[in-house]
């Protein structure tokens, strides 16, 4: 929640404008967005769980507001790339993804606030590719298994212009995987935790 706290109090300077969230309104977000993977997996050969570092990209989302309270909202994004590891072996892959995912809204407050908080809960499909052998894995076949997995956010939408409006979230994605390697299998829980800063538009 911390993360959500200056968008909050960029409030304070903006003008009075009310933001309209109604039911029928279409908005879209676009910003960057961090995945941050809060991974573990099965030991890789004595070496170590695989480890994922963090990546940032341009972030994009399409809500619909069904209702002046309920939404709903797609999540795309530019792909993001990883270098994997382990403790033993240092770097052994690299792995690009793209997490679309699809979440159902409910937004705190009147239409007609300046500051809407909203949560979501729904559905991620992470598709993987590009996987690439490095290191001690260089030259070989890495294969990941695309993932289904629930999802949840938290979020808040403060307008600062007729139409406009700055935003934070923050998004958990449960995406569970199989690594394919000449080592054998490797199951995976990479649960990324997503920020993403953005300014949206209401149409």
């Amino acid at each position: 929640m911390k993360a959500l706290l200056p968008v909050v109090l960029i409030s304070t300077l903006c003008s009075p404008v009310v933001l309209a969230h109604d039911a029928g309104d279409l908005f879209v977000r676009g910003g960057f967005a961090t995945v941050m993977p809060n991974e573990s997996s099965d030991d890789v050969s004595g070496t170590g769980e695989l480890e994922l570092n963090n990546d940032t990209q341009l972030g994009l989302t399409l809500t619909y507001m069904l209702t002046d309270q309920f939404g709903v909202e797609l999540l795309a994004a530019t792909p993001f790339t990883h270098k994997v590891s382990t403790a033993g072996l240092g770097e052994v892959a690299e792995v690009s993804h793209l997490p679309p995912s699809v979440m159902a809204q409910y937004y705190f407050g009147q239409a007609n606030s300046q500051i809407r908080p909203y949560v979501g809960a729904g559905l991620n499909y992470t598709i993987f590719f590009d996987e690439k052998g490095k290191g001690q894995l260089a030259g070989t076949d890495v294969n990941v298994d695309d993932s289904l997995g629930l999802a949840a956010q938290v979020g808040v939408d403060v307008n600062f212009a007729q139409n406009w409006f700055a935003n934070a979230s923050i998004w958990y994605m449960d995406i569970n995987t199989d690594v394919h390697t000449t080592v054998g299998i490797i199951n995976a829980d990479i649960d990324p935790i997503t920020f993403m800063a953005s300014v949206g538009y209401t149409f």
